[in-house]
């Protein structure tokens, strides 16, 4: 029988013939000096808290600045929760908000003072023509706001400024409008400059000057909300502000908050939702991250209408692929005059009858008709909404 060692390698080889197990190739060696350190930031789990906690913290500054995103339900209840915390600890609180623009401040006050309802407050603040988004998302900090007479800030420049901007630069501005524009806008942040132009290089590109003038709008949009909310604060000098705006105006304190505490020296602290993006210790002071609320779907009539008024109601240019409307005897160049209870004349009248209303739920829909015979017609529909 042929002995084995002859046939096979022994099952292990001899000790001295593998190398020792701390000694590298040189060449590894420097490849892995040279690879790329990823920066990882541990958090320890067990110092995690919650809102508690962060308005105890918080409840000697000055400023807070809370950034959202726009359409997260959740962020607006944070917000109002931080506003609640240090209301009922005691802090003298006014509510400083990017959604509504300047000019309408004395609407603002008068629905706090309880002379103008919720409905004319958005027809009165064009809210849906110049913010757009879901106004449920606001309306619990607003009815809190005003249930315990707390001042509500317009931060933000009107948008025929701004836009008048993004055409032709500050340089297009009449010396009326020149008025309306901060005196001092810093443009000497590199970090707030690289930022704005990675958000302009995700659009299609366009000439420097393009890019000049969209760094000029964004500027006067965050300094003209830090001038704002800085002058709020002197004027105000018992009180506490807190900022609610888009998180880009807040994160990294390059936006809005280094340019109120410029003008201003009070303490501030910043304050984000973390959800959705990748984290950075120095994002913010405090960093959130909620669960998902989402609000009820609203019921939609499933209509395309003018965005500009001409005559009695809105007309209809054209339908939604599945429209109750049109299934229930609704035509193009009807003129929608009612919707249930409310009256229509103007794109804000539709929000305002649709806000509450659910798919599935059947609403009285009155349109006026164009008669073969001259002149029109006013006619009843039940519409089921989608």
């Amino acid at each position: 029988m042929p002995a084995l060692a002859d046939d096979a390698e022994p099952a292990t080889a001899p000790a001295e013939s593998t190398p020792p197990a701390a000694a590298a190739p040189a060449d590894q060696a420097d490849q892995a000096d040279a690879l790329p350190s990823p920066q990882t930031a541990v958090i320890d789990s067990a110092t995690i808290t919650g809102l508690d906690a962060l308005l105890e913290r918080i409840a000697d500054r000055r400023v807070v600045f809370v950034g959202e995103s726009h359409d997260a339900y959740e962020d607006h209840l944070n917000q109002l929760a931080i506003i609640q915390g240090l209301h009922q600890r005691g802090k003298a609180v006014g509510i400083g908000m990017e959604f509504f623009q300047q000019p309408f401040q004395p609407y603002l006050d008068a629905y706090v003072a309880g002379e103008l309802d919720e409905a004319e407050l958005l027809r009165q603040t064009e809210y849906f023509e110049r913010w757009r988004f879901d106004y449920r998302l606001y309306r619990p900090i607003l009815r809190y706001a005003r249930e315990h007479g707390l001042p509500l800030v317009a931060l933000n420049i009107e948008r025929e400024i701004t836009e008048k901007v993004g055409d032709g630069g500050i340089d297009a501005l009449t010396e009326a409008e020149r008025a309306r524009i901060p005196a001092e806008i810093d443009r000497d942040d590199v970090h707030y400059r690289g930022r704005i132009k990675a958000v302009f290089d995700m659009h299609p590109k366009d000439d420097d000057a393009a890019f000049e003038r969209f760094l000029d709008v964004q500027l006067l949009w965050d300094e003209g909300m830090a001038e704002r909310a800085a002058d709020w604060l002197q004027g105000n000098p018992d009180k506490t502000l807190v900022v609610l705006a888009g998180v880009g105006h807040v994160e990294y304190g390059h936006g809005i908050p280094s340019r109120v505490t410029r003008r201003v020296d009070v303490p501030a602290v910043t304050v984000v939702s973390g959800a959705g993006r990748p984290f950075d210790p120095a994002m913010a002071d405090f960093v959130l991250y909620p669960s998902q609320v989402d609000l009820p779907r609203t019921g939609l009539l499933g209509v395309m209408l003018e965005t500009e008024p001409d005559g009695e109601g809105l007309g209809v240019q054209a339908f939604a692929e599945t429209s109750g409307a049109k299934d229930a005897g609704v035509k193009q160049g009807d003129r929608i005059v009612r919707v249930g209870d409310s009256p229509i004349a103007s794109y804000a009248d539709i929000r305002i009858a649709l806000m509450d209303s659910r798919p599935g739920q059947r609403l009285p829909v009155e349109i006026r008709r164009q008669s073969l015979l001259g002149g029109t017609e006013l006619l009843r529909f039940e519409v089921e909404l989608h």
